[in-house]
């Protein structure tokens, strides 16, 4: 276990240890929560979204989809 300081702007800096085992990097995302008397927190590990349907992807729709999306990305329509 490994002791932090609260700084005068209220940050703490997660320890190297802590921060290789669970894989934080600059720039991620972590939850703050509140357990009986302790301050827990946790990675964001980042979701894919997920969709239901009621019928089979084939490989072309898929390609389609994505070719849709990124022109619409580039061209902005």
């Amino acid at each position: 276990m490994k002791k932090v300081r609260v700084t005068r702007s209220y940050q703490v800096t997660i320890p190297v240890e802590v921060r290789e085992k669970l894989g934080i990097e600059i720039g991620d995302e972590l939850i703050v929560k509140i357990e009986g008397d302790k301050i827990v927190m946790e990675k964001v590990e980042e979701e894919l979204p997920a969709y239901e349907i009621d019928r089979k992807i084939g490989e072309q729709e898929i390609e389609d989809a994505l070719l849709r999306g990124l022109k619409k990305a580039l061209i902005g329509g």
